[in-house]
């Protein structure tokens, strides 16, 4: 009896594993992607963010989702990811998304915009607020869904083969600059231009451009700013953060199973802290042998900043009052960034301006 039930059972097992396997082989099918970003190589900060993804993605699955990924010019250049994403030329991409104002300039507001939010509010309006709610609505009308993917904090207000102290000194300047900043430093008679990272050094080196903007110490002293330009001006106003997204072709997103999408958005999670944490890392080093190496540190005058955030604030209204879609996500954003200044000023402002006080003290 003992013999026959054994047997019973043991071949209903075998009649369940039977069932189950072909369930567990649909969920978990093997993947080939392409990933296309907007950086160089040897940017580590971020293109290293694509690897780290594609690592996370990998080891999740057992190797049965690979991304493949690609640096700027290997597949498309760097500032037509969204295009090779949307038109299925690949199947994912890393970029800043304010590269596309062209097309509508609410991309710029899911990135980073003159005088918005820090990386932590940022952030915080994407995973509490209606950040992501707000980008589904909106890039899905480019058929490409997006998560974040990396912010590298507070950069730098760039880089100045002369000294800019005043309005005046900013008229007719040629500046390498990116996203919807160049529309607010036109109104004080920059021509902006926006030029991807490895063009940056010739241009500025022949003498094209008189300034630019990239990022930050770290990934500005691996481009060689310095050694053609010796000014470096803070804060960068234009890029309180910069949110850089992995796009993904939205008829790909939603063929994968439900738990490869789990994965995917988990690791893009993941190197989204990442990059900011290495960032912080990284730059204060790169700035004390930036000023080692002769660059002058310059703050903007108060001048500077308040013709900057007038023109800004000209900019938004002007958009505001003929692009929906920008007036919807700007009046989000803005309402945002408002409540969460109110804590900033009663605690984290408090805090970091004392312990600032106190390390200068000694």
């Amino acid at each position: 009896m003992k013999r026959r039930q054994f047997i019973k059972s043991a071949g209903v097992g075998l009649a369940a594993s039977a069932i189950a396997a072909p369930a567990i082989a649909q969920s978990s099918p093997e993947i080939r992607w392409r990933l296309t970003a907007s950086w160089p190589k040897s940017l580590d900060t971020l293109y290293g963010s694509c690897e780290t993804f594609a690592k996370y993605v990998s080891e999740a699955t057992d190797n049965k989702f690979q991304v493949q990924t690609f640096a700027a010019g290997e597949i498309v250049p760097g500032l037509q990811v969204l295009d090779a994403v949307q038109n299925g030329t690949v199947e994912m991409g890393h970029t800043a998304v304010y590269y596309y104002i062209g097309k509508d300039p609410t991309w710029a507001l899911f990135c980073s915009v003159p005088f918005g939010m820090n990386a932590r509010q940022q952030n915080s309006w994407f995973y509490e607020g209606n950040g992501q709610k707000l980008f589904d609505e909106f890039a899905g009308g480019y058929q490409t869904k997006g998560m974040p993917m990396g912010n590298t904090g507070c950069q730098m207000g760039g880089w100045f083969r002369k000294e800019v102290k005043t309005l005046d000194d900013l008229k007719g300047l040629k500046m390498r600059i990116g996203g919807w900043a160049g529309k607010t430093v036109g109104k004080l008679g920059v021509v902006a231009q926006q030029i991807a990272a490895g063009d940056i050094y010739p241009a500025l080196e022949k003498g094209t451009i008189d300034a630019a903007e990239w990022v930050g110490p770290y990934d500005d002293e691996k481009l060689g700013f310095y050694k053609v330009a010796k000014f470096y001006y803070y804060p960068g106003w234009w890029e309180g953060n910069s949110a850089n997204h992995l796009l993904i072709n939205q008829a790909k997103w939603n063929e994968l199973p439900k738990n490869y999408q789990a994965i995917v958005t988990a690791a893009a999670g993941a190197a989204n802290i990442e990059q900011t944490a290495r960032y912080d890392g990284r730059n204060p080093q790169a700035l004390r042998r930036l000023v080692a190496n002769g660059v002058q540190l310059r703050p903007y005058s108060v001048e500077i900043m308040d013709a900057c955030l007038k023109a800004s604030n000209e900019v938004n209204a002007e958009e505001s009052a003929k692009n929906p879609n920008y007036k919807k996500v700007l009046t989000d954003m803005e309402a945002y960034r408002g409540n969460e200044y109110l804590w900033w000023q009663v605690a984290e402002h408090t805090y970091d301006s004392f312990m600032i006080r106190a390390r200068a003290k000694g």
